[in-house]
């Protein structure tokens, strides 16, 4: 993740001591897609929801000594995810458990489940947060979520947790389809009281797969994350401060460093340093997904590869074991980078970014992120090692919008 909203306005948000100060020993986020069932279908679900549970979901006592495991091996954050959690008949008797035992929870929703009861439910429960998904306007939401009404509902979700005092985080993944929305969304966020954006580079995976030919151009990329940085600083200006995010595409920080490189570099230095610290991609390192079934993957999005199963091995154990030929390399990687990954001069920016992207792409785990809309120029490739600081930003903000007193 990207915190556009620290970079650019010097926000902290409440997840930055996970982000920028590593827990020792390092521990991953769990991302926990506890069921596959949904009541949506989505074009660009990287999980394939389908409208029943799959056949040997773990039960709700192997979803405890999961909890336990997690406990144990001091996992910082919990979070549940799908398909659309709220269908487990168990989802708050598990979530209770896992707050009982000192878990940090979280909950990425499509929102459309969620009453006044569920929310207050949520509340009680002492929930971080709740993501929940929209794509856009009505008529587009609904077209890409495959169910008519599921904007108004998810809308209806939004509005029930921002009531029952719960911080909600709107996410949408950025499309051909709807990248001239953001705008909307924005203004969505200040009229609803939503207190987190976060806009998600698509992933070539599950559904996600099929539209592939939807992703954004390079050209469009920039121009997308130009729209959010700007975006989020006029929040801040109005007085309507929100923690926006970008994800899954980390050349957003390196673009963001080299436009303030130019502009203002005595800020720039610090931002270099947020987005050192923060490593860059880090899946199978601070970030991991257990399925339905219990396998382990490097990430919500990787679930064509598992590292082990929970049923069969603590998942301490299965994290830790290096000898696994993908979870080892993505410990080592800087090493293992081919193509222009392995030769950018801002990779421990970046870590490479996405590599399950790099995997559908070319059928090679450390082959170039295609995703990556930085020019050979500015990573530092065929110009001696002199950088060209980017001009994206400086050619569409405002003289001063992006200084230190942002």
């Amino acid at each position: 993740m990207i915190s556009i909203s620290r970079l650019l306005c010097d926000a902290a948000g409440p997840g930055d001591h996970l982000r920028y100060q590593r827990q020792s020993p390092p521990r991953p986020i769990v991302v926990w897609n506890c069921t596959r069932a949904c009541n949506l279908a989505c074009r660009h679900c990287y999980a394939s929801a389908t409208s029943q549970p799959s056949s040997g979901e773990m039960t709700t006592a192997e979803g405890k000594r999961f909890i336990d495991d997690l406990v144990a091996y001091q996992v910082p954050v919990l979070l549940f995810s799908g398909g659309e959690p709220l269908l487990r008949s168990d989802f708050f008797e598990l979530t209770a458990y896992a707050r009982e035992k000192g878990l940090r929870l979280t909950l990425s929703t499509n929102g459309t489940l969620i009453t006044e009861n569920v929310a207050k439910n949520l509340k009680a429960l002492g929930f971080n947060e709740i993501g929940i998904s929209l794509d856009g306007p009505e008529p587009l939401n609904d077209r890409f979520r495959g169910y008519e009404g599921a904007y108004r509902a998810a809308l209806g979700g939004i509005r029930h947790c921002v009531a029952a005092g719960l911080r909600v985080s709107l996410r949408l993944t950025i499309t051909h389809l709807n990248y001239q929305e953001i705008p909307a969304i924005f203004r969505l966020t200040a009229e609803e009281n939503i207190h987190r954006v976060c806009f998600y580079h698509l992933a070539y995976s599950g559904r996600a797969e099929s539209i592939r030919d939807k992703d954004l151009s390079h050209e469009e990329t920039r121009a997308v994350l130009d729209t959010i940085c700007q975006s989020t600083v006029d929040l801040y200006r109005r007085g309507l401060p929100k923690e926006v995010l970008t994800v899954g595409n980390h050349a957003d920080g390196v673009n963001i460093y080299l436009g303030q490189k130019k502009r203002a570099p005595g800020r720039a230095a610090g931002i270099y340093e947020l987005l050192r610290i923060n490593g860059g991609n880090n899946s199978g390192v601070m970030i991991s997904a257990v399925d339905e079934l219990g396998n382990v993957h490097p990430d919500q999005f990787w679930r064509s590869y598992s590292l082990g199963n929970v049923l069969e091995r603590r998942f301490g154990d299965i994290w830790q074991d290096t000898s696994e030929p993908l979870l080892g390399g993505l410990r080592d990687r800087k090493a293992r980078l081919e193509g222009r990954c392995g030769a950018c001069q801002y990779l421990e920016l970046c870590n490479g970014n996405l590599r399950q992207r790099a995997e559908a792409t070319y059928g090679d785990v450390w082959a170039d992120d295609p995703a990556c809309y930085l020019s050979d120029e500015e990573i530092g490739i065929g110009n001696d090692g002199n950088e060209t600081p980017g001009e994206s930003l400086e050619s569409k903000i405002a003289a001063g919008s992006l200084g230190t007193d942002a």
